[in-house]
């Protein structure tokens, strides 16, 4: 379970974020600029809040009266970037290798995934929902306790979203593992999310989704 209470001085507000997530879907819901990517950054650790505590089930990742700020890397999370981020001049195959903990399981995702035939390729020769699928199997690849997806749909044609709709619903069956996802789609949060927590100027609010 992952466990937040942080505060961070934005430029026009305060972010106040405490919430919790358990072996579920958790969707940051908002405007632009209210603060959900910041929420993220400052779970992966790429942004220290002004205060507060960030627990990964029985470690904490920050704590800011006891000074505690663990490194990017040591926190075994994953993140799959809004642009994917992926590395011009490696392979796929390279790309999904960089960190992974584990072979074996490292091809398995790239099977569940079907990006079997595009290990050799360059990220500049496939398309963007090839693009997505290989950053996402580049963060399972680590094996994470938490997985943090920063609009990974957002680039995508309309087929392409809905396939990777049901891949991420698919693979958190499989991993069973804490999610949260930030989207601008209302859509999508109400289809994806077993909560969804609407962020607005800094401040969450919980959102009823349909059963």
């Amino acid at each position: 379970m992952l466990e937040v209470e942080i505060k961070k001085q934005l430029s026009h507000f305060e972010l106040q974020a405490t919430f919790t997530v358990k072996n579920e879907i958790v969707v940051l819901f908002g405007p632009s600029g209210a603060g959900k990517t910041t929420i993220l950054h400052s779970i992966a650790g790429i942004t220290k809040a002004d205060q507060g505590i960030i627990r990964l089930h029985d470690s904490v990742l920050f704590h800011s009266e006891q000074k505690i700020a663990v490194p990017i890397q040591r926190r075994k999370i994953g993140y799959l970037f809004q642009d994917y981020a992926l590395f011009p001049h490696m392979t796929v195959w390279k790309n999904i290798a960089y960190g992974m903990k584990n072979e074996t399981l490292a091809k398995q995702v790239i099977k569940e995934l079907t990006i079997d035939h595009l290990i050799a390729q360059y990220p500049h020769q496939i398309s963007g929902g090839e693009k997505q699928r290989v950053a996402l199997a580049r963060a399972l690849a680590t094996e994470p306790d938490l997985l943090l997806l920063d609009e990974p749909f957002s680039a995508l044609d309309d087929k392409t979203r809905l396939r990777s709709h049901e891949e991420l619903l698919r693979l958190h069956t499989l991993w069973q593992i804490p999610i949260i996802m930030v989207t601008h789609s209302h859509e999508e949060a109400l289809k994806l999310g077993n909560r969804v927590l609407y962020v607005e100027h800094g401040t969450l609010h919980t959102a009823s989704v349909p059963s």
